[in-house]
């Protein structure tokens, strides 16, 4: 599955337009990547945890050339530990549970907008009779 897929299934599943699942899904990953850069760990319970780590420098082998060495500087890379409820689901050991959308937030009575039909009533006055 590729990012514009997962939009399709997103949009598909929530009932939300393609533009809209694509802004969420942007400002998510965007959230992520600048958390990771700066070391932080971001953890999605029942999902799993993203973070960076650091890889130490190496001596490698050139797989074109199997007698000369390279050396591979230090990075620091991202990584994925995956949930404990993500590896049973795919394991088999768990069903993937049914996704209920939530329902609209409904508007309470005093914050409701009148439409046009406010009655005005007017106060009578009585004429006195001399």
């Amino acid at each position: 599955m590729n990012k514009a897929e997962l939009v399709t299934a997103i949009a598909h599943t929530t009932g939300q337009s393609k533009v809209q699942v694509h802004n969420a899904l942007a400002a998510a990953l965007y959230a992520l990547t600048g958390a990771m850069a700066k070391g932080e760990r971001v953890t999605l319970i029942g999902f799993g945890t993203f973070e960076r780590r650091h890889r130490q420098a190496r001596v490698g082998v050139n797989p074109q050339n199997p007698q000369q060495q390279l050396k591979i500087p230090a990075a620091r890379v991202p990584a994925f530990r995956a949930g404990q409820e993500l590896k049973d689901i795919v394991d088999g050991r768990a069903k993937l549970p049914t996704f209920h959308t939530p329902s609209p937030v409904k508007k309470s009575a005093s914050t409701k907008k009148k439409s046009g039909s406010t009655k005005i009533t007017k106060k009578h006055k009585t004429k006195k009779r001399r």
